[in-house]
């Protein structure tokens, strides 16, 4: 059965569902949206080391994680070893697993040798490692690529070396950095990354309905499944991923009204989390949610212009009447 527990490190996920760190999305409003529709877990905004290390106040807002049910894992990302050590050591306290980013394919953080960058530098790539398994007190887990670019295809043997220097589970996302999010993700590299080790691996790219994380079980053997763009106005893609692996058999499509539940308690915890600055955030938001919807381009432009709570329920249920 491709739905089962699974175990990285000494923490046991519930399922093998989990919900990918994506930044500028995956903060707490979201993450606690997502987990009611039962992941295994969800992971936090990729944060900065070297901002964990100085203590940054808007870095240490995105380590929030009180009220929230676990297990959750904390992305960290960063190049240099001092303050990897440190972030591994600080968010491994609150955090019960610590995931390393070798995957970002953002300019603005490849500029710096972070990210996906440290594709291209394996011997660095590995004192990272390293330097986090030591300084951490939970299980360290490796996010990557599967290369830089077609010329240097490195995923297996980061594989490897992450198994080597103690790295609990790794998740490889099927693409290189110079493909960002085009294309399809490489199936047949996320096996071959399977194959060579036996910490569990787990799959991420593409998986945005029942079928492709079917496909993405199948095709490769992978003990889990990440799924990131998939989740976007859609928490309930891990509900019906989970019924479809048990039963073979679809859920229903939400109703309307159940998406109008959603969006309103998503922005309900937004604003307690962060105030009615919130508000801006969440337009990204609403427009997933009611993609596909009908007039649903004219109802982004409108809600693009409101600033409070009180208006933007208003409008979001006067919508969703002319459904």
């Amino acid at each position: 059965m491709y739905l089962h527990k699974l175990k990285i490190g000494n923490v046991e996920l519930e399922n093998n569902l989990i919900l990918a760190p994506m930044a500028g999305v995956t903060n707490q409003p979201f993450r606690m949206i997502c987990k009611e529709f039962g992941p295994g877990m969800v992971c936090t905004e990729m944060a900065s080391s070297k901002a964990i290390f100085h203590d940054d106040k808007k870095t240490n807002r995105l380590l929030n994680i009180e009220g929230e049910k676990g297990p959750i894992s904390m992305q960290i990302f960063g190049s240099d070893e001092e303050t990897m050590g440190y972030a591994a050591s600080y968010v491994s306290k609150i955090a019960n697993i610590v995931d390393i980013n070798m995957g970002c394919p953002a300019p603005k953080v490849v500029k710096n040798g972070d990210g996906s960058k440290l594709l291209l530098d394996l011997q660095q790539a590995e004192r990272i490692m390293k330097v986090a398994v030591k300084n951490s007190k939970v299980p360290v887990t490796l996010k990557y690529r599967k290369g830089w670019d077609k010329e240097n295809i490195v995923a297996v043997e980061i594989a490897k070396i992450a198994e080597r220097v103690g790295i609990s589970a790794i998740t490889i996302h099927g693409r290189t950095r110079s493909e960002f999010y085009s294309g399809t993700a490489d199936l047949e590299i996320i096996k071959q990354v399977k194959q060579a080790v036996s910490i569990p691996v787990i799959g991420n790219g593409d998986v945005v309905n029942e079928k492709s994380a079917l496909k993405m079980f199948r095709e490769t053997g992978v003990d889990g499944i990440m799924i990131g763009r998939g989740s976007l106005g859609n928490p309930w893609i891990f509900k019906n991923i989970a019924h479809f692996l048990k039963t073979g058999e679809k859920l229903p499509e939400p109703s309307n009204q159940e998406k109008l539940e959603i969006i309103k308690r998503h922005i309900d915890l937004a604003v307690k989390e962060k105030g009615e600055i919130a508000i801006k955030e969440l337009r990204k938001h609403i427009a997933w949610y009611t993609k596909n919807l009908k007039n649903s381009s004219e109802f982004r432009s409108a809600i693009n212009q409101i600033e409070t709570e009180e208006e933007l329920i208003h409008k979001i249920e006067e919508y969703f009447k002319t459904l």
